[in-house]
């Protein structure tokens, strides 16, 4: 005999199956069969223990909900139908041009934390908001993250297991959807949910192994699941493809295909018909929040001119700093804190830093998952190794995540290391994500200017830092603003203009300095801002000069400083035409090892080779 409770849960999952069906046969497109699997996991949740207020997305204890199998966004969004968060009409425009409810979700919809549809990520960023919630926020909100069985073929998937169970996350519960269908046949593991539970516990997390449409043992998982346990949670749920409609239940060949009209009629009607059941979500418990940030006068660390110190070192002074002055942000590093000088930040503020180890993708997911708590956040490594959670990063642009990334040990100029260490790709990388910011600082009073700015500077940025050691060039009082760039030297008499950033304006500082006892005038931009570029300046530099430019990087050829550049002086072209006549010096050979200055002269981005291209155009 059916309680009351299981047969509201039994209608709802009914309703939300047909409400996939229903929206993505309006889009002619979608995944209604991997959203029908999980009706009654998702029933039973919105019903009874997710405490959410959709009437106050503010409200600071709201439970978090992450679809990380975001192509059953069918069924998320007829779940917002179901709570009365959107009409039905609003629903059928699932993927439409135009419409908030896309095709995988994202932070358009309010009630959507983060982007998802780029598999193996939602784990990894509930990681971030469950340590936002128990170390930053302390407060009672839950994350659930429900997860399909493909997915968890994802390394990304197992940092999450491991971070989550070593910062005893209790309160993050992971629902694995495990209806055995990817999108070409069978997954590794098919309805083997017993593998899924040891490597689970093997982690360090509680698993709990049940029926995913018996909605009784999904109710007492879930009790079982939430806090006050100190383990994080997984439910492994053996659930059905298409469960429900008979020419379509556990049948494969239907992954991300609608139904026609026909198809959908008849698969509804087996189902019992549309609905419009309406569900009051439970409110979510009383919690005070967290206090608000605290702003104290900022005291930047300050260098003297001609000191020698390396740009990273003034990266980690300067989070120390901003520690100081304010507390509403967070620094993570993936243990190479030492190298990148965030140790500084960390043994300032330990209750802010959090450890990520040799973890890129779980640092970059989890600093999403802090922002999406409203906390803006640093996060760095060397730049090589940012490449591994570049996906992160393009996914945290559409989630409008607010991050501040630094790259250290950047090109050829780090040494003896080799290539392996080398980031030579960051900036073209970094340049190519929407929004982006994107800092290439040559000296530590501009490093630690930069630094600041990020930190109210929204969206994406990236700081690019030096491992050598490199001399003071400006006054500590000076400003430098994102978008600009300063002119290190200038007469009315240059024949051509320099165009370097970081370690490549030192470079270049001797060549003009020798060049000049040569009767040789050239500008020298430092371009500290790559993107966005000072078009203005650049454009006066090419016109002073008769287009005679030389543009030199620490970088490969392609996407970095030297595109920046004919980027933007394309752009003034197409107003003023422009002749001009560019060299342009990047790494364009695989390196080796050798010293810093070796290294640069045999990629042809030092001294003497700059000196060369600026005497071949003064000609």
């Amino acid at each position: 005999m059916k309680t009351g409770e299981e047969r509201l849960w039994h209608s709802l999952a009914r309703q939300l199956r047909v409400d996939s069906i229903r929206s993505s046969t309006a889009a002619g497109s979608g995944h209604p069969t991997s959203s029908m699997s999980a009706a009654e996991l998702i029933a039973v949740l919105i019903s009874k223990h997710l405490r959410y207020d959709f009437a106050n997305l503010q409200n600071p204890t709201n439970d978090h909900l992450i679809l990380s199998k975001g192509h059953a966004s069918p069924l998320l969004y007829a779940v917002y139908k179901a709570v009365g968060a959107i009409s039905d009409q609003e629903m059928l425009t699932f993927r439409k041009f135009g419409s908030r409810l896309q095709g995988h979700p994202t932070p358009a919809i309010p009630w959507v934390d983060v982007a998802t549809g780029s598999l193996g990520q939602g784990l990894a960023i509930g990681v971030g908001i469950a340590l936002a919630g128990k170390y930053l926020d302390k407060l009672p909100y839950r994350v659930w993250a429900l997860l399909g069985d493909s997915e968890m073929a994802e390394g990304s998937v197992w940092e999450a297991f491991d971070h989550a169970a070593y910062y005893g996350l209790g309160n993050l519960i992971a629902i694995l959807d495990m209806n055995r269908l990817g999108q070409r046949g069978e997954t590794m593991h098919g309805w083997n949910g017993s593998i899924y539970a040891a490597r689970a516990r093997a982690f360090g997390w509680h698993a709990i192994e049940i029926d995913g449409h018996d909605t009784d043992a999904i109710d007492r998982a879930y009790c079982e699941a939430s806090p006050p346990r100190n383990q994080p949670t997984l439910i492994v749920a053996k659930t059905m493809k298409g469960r429900g409609v008979s020419f379509l239940e556990n049948k494969d060949g239907w992954h991300g295909k609608p139904l026609s009209e026909q198809e959908a009629s008849k698969a509804i009607q087996e189902l019992g018909g549309e609905s419009s059941i309406l569900i009051e979500v439970p409110k979510p418990l009383p919690g005070t929040p967290a206090a608000p940030p605290s702003v104290s006068p900022l005291k930047l660390p300050t260098y003297e001119i001609g000191a020698m110190l390396a740009t990273r070192k003034a990266y980690g002074d300067a989070l120390k700093a901003l520690g100081a002055s304010r507390t509403d942000f967070a620094v993570l590093d993936a243990e190479v804190c030492n190298s990148t000088f965030a140790e500084e930040f960390a043994k300032a503020y330990p209750g802010r830093y959090f450890e990520m180890y040799i973890s890129e993708q779980q640092m970059l997911a989890a600093a999403v998952g802090l922002s999406a708590r409203h906390r803006v956040t640093f996060a760095s490594t060397f730049a090589a190794f940012l490449t591994r959670a570049y996906d992160f990063i393009r996914m945290a642009a559409i989630s409008r995540a607010n991050l501040k990334l630094c790259g250290s040990h950047a090109g050829v100029s780090i040494g003896e290391d080799g290539p392996s260490q080398m980031g030579l790709e960051d900036l073209a990388m970094m340049r190519a994500v929407h929004g982006s910011t994107v800092l290439y600082p040559c000296d530590p009073n501009q490093t630690a200017h930069l630094v600041a700015a990020m930190l109210d500077y929204a969206g994406i940025s990236f700081l690019r830092t030096t491992r050598e050691k490199t001399p003071v060039l400006y006054p500590a009082s000076e400003r430098f603003e994102i978008g600009g760039s300063k002119v290190v030297r200038q007469s009315r008499a240059d024949q051509a203009a320099v165009i370097a950033a970081g370690i490549t304006v030192h470079q270049a500082i001797k060549a003009c300095d020798e060049l000049q006892q040569e009767g040789i005038s050239a500008r020298l931009i430092d371009a500290y801002s790559v993107k966005p570029i000072d078009q203005q300046t650049l454009y006066e530099a090419a016109t002073a000069t008769g287009g005679r430019l030389v543009v030199v990087e620490d970088h490969w050829p392609e996407g970095g400083l030297g595109a920046a550049v004919m980027e933007a002086l394309t752009a003034n072209c197409a107003r003023e035409p422009l002749a001009l006549k560019l060299v342009h010096l990047a790494v364009r050979e695989m390196p080796g090892s050798g010293t810093p200055q070796q290294l640069m002269d045999a990629a042809g981005i030092g001294t003497r080779r700059i000196m060369q291209a600026v005497r071949e155009l003064a000609k």
